[in-house]
């Protein structure tokens, strides 16, 4: 009685405002799930593609009614039928109905507004969480390590400053409570830091950062790790900083263009600035250092590094087995970015986990700065035991939705007798 009965797709907005996916499937059961597609602001170019529908008269051509009509017709009578406990099956099945890799048919909103909708259906009809559904029953739970947006800037900002991101990573907490708490006291000690030196902290980026003005990049590091003393932790021993350049966003022709800093870098240039930093500062997380085809600056900021900084790819990989492999091969990183809607589907989500596992690489779960209420992806973090999670700051509701779903498990879990662990991937000190 799993099988799929309705699926049914509307007009959503995500939380920067803008129009997407949301999709609820019913089984015969009467079990359903619903699911909103994340959408992006910091794109790279090899993502699986969204529809939209270029119509300038309505949301300025950002509307989404041909993939919302897309879910409605060819995606449900791909799934129609189908055991929805059966998502690798369902993913397959609609994968095939678009047709093409990027997803470009139908659209990569639509489908995977579908992928997950009919997931949690399943899951709902087994009456077993998400993350046991997704986890098949791996012995205790492991509650991805959070990295916790505290300055922001970029394209999540209006360009603040020139870094995307800079994050707070809770190493030495024993829970995910414990590490979404000290998380927290970082982000008001930096606040309080900002406002006694006159800087206003009333701007919040995307995804919660505090979006302040800054003459330099590195003051924002800076001003994190002041942050940090603030809430009583040490730098570098209790938290740690990580790093989205996003430097896809700082491209222009040939050269990496500092605006904040009236600087325009090369490529060498660019990675000898990270890996200064990295030395300066204690940074254990480098995200999208380069750009996405920037291979051979790629593998030499790798062997540049220090031996403890993860290497981060997200447009570099795009959540493509494929890519991750070239990565590989290239020794131009040693860790993944996840993101489902990057993909497509969940089945091709866990397809670049698992291929991001064979090659020895970290992973990362990550939400998108225009992300939804759905607390899903935390369960993703669980269930696929993917060793850290990033999600935005501890403020606006569809980052809290997510942390706050890793709270509830890891209470259920002790309220219930059993055993959970939080992720400590940078425990031994080195990079994988």
């Amino acid at each position: 009685m799993s099988e799929i009965a309705h699926v049914r797709g509307w007009e959503a907005f995500d939380s920067r405002g803008t129009p997407t996916v949301g999709c609820t499937v019913t089984l015969r059961d009467g079990s359903a799930g619903r699911a909103v597609a994340p959408s992006g602001a910091s794109t790279g170019r090899y993502e699986a593609h969204e529809l939209r529908d270029e119509d300038a008269n309505r949301f300025e051509g950002r509307g989404v009614s041909r993939a919302v009509r897309n879910v409605g017709t060819e995606l449900a009578d791909a799934v129609r039928g189908m055991d929805a406990r059966e998502w690798r099956a369902v993913d397959a099945r609609l994968a095939a109905a678009d047709g093409t890799e990027s997803m470009e048919r139908l659209g990569a909103n639509a489908v995977l507004a579908v992928s997950l909708a009919s997931c949690i259906a399943g899951a709902a009809s087994e009456r077993t969480p998400l993350h046991v559904h997704l986890g098949e029953g791996r012995g205790d739970l492991e509650i991805p390590l959070p990295m916790v947006n505290v300055v922001s800037g970029g394209a999540h900002a209006s360009g603040a400053i020139d870094l995307q991101d800079v994050l707070v990573v809770p190493l030495a907490a024993g829970t995910f409570a414990e590490a979404i708490a000290w998380a927290w006291q970082v982000r008001r000690g930096t606040r309080l830091e900002a406002e006694e030196r006159g800087m206003p902290t009333a701007l919040v980026a995307d995804e919660g950062g505090l979006g302040l003005p800054l003459a330099r990049n590195e003051d924002a590091f800076e001003i994190v790790v002041s942050g940090a003393h603030r809430a009583g932790l040490e730098p570098g021993v209790d938290v740690a900083l990580a790093v989205d350049v996003a430097a896809n966003q700082l491209q222009d022709g040939d050269a990496y263009r500092l605006a904040v800093e009236g600087r325009a870098l090369d490529s060498d240039e660019l990675g000898a600035q990270v890996a200064a930093w990295c030395e300066a500062y204690p940074i254990v997380s480098v995200e999208d250092a380069l750009s996405d085809d920037d291979w051979s600056g790629w593998t030499s900021l790798a062997d540049r590094l220090p031996a403890h900084v993860q290497l981060l790819g997200d447009d570099l990989f795009v959540t493509n087995a494929e890519r991750i492999r070239r990565g590989y091969e290239s020794k131009a990183a040693n860790a993944v970015l996840l993101k489902p809607n990057q993909a497509g589907t969940l089945a091709r989500t866990e397809q670049a986990l698992l291929t991001a596992r064979d090659s020895g690489y970290r992973t990362v779960l990550s939400a998108r700065s225009g992300d939804t209420e759905d607390p899903w992806l935390a369960d993703l973090g669980v269930g696929w035991r993917t060793g850290q999670i990033k999600v935005g700051s501890t403020m606006r509701s569809e980052r809290t939705a997510k942390w706050n779903r890793l709270l509830e498990i890891e209470a259920e879990v002790e309220a219930g007798g059993g055993t959970s662990r939080l992720a400590t991937p940078f425990r031994d000190g080195t990079a994988p």
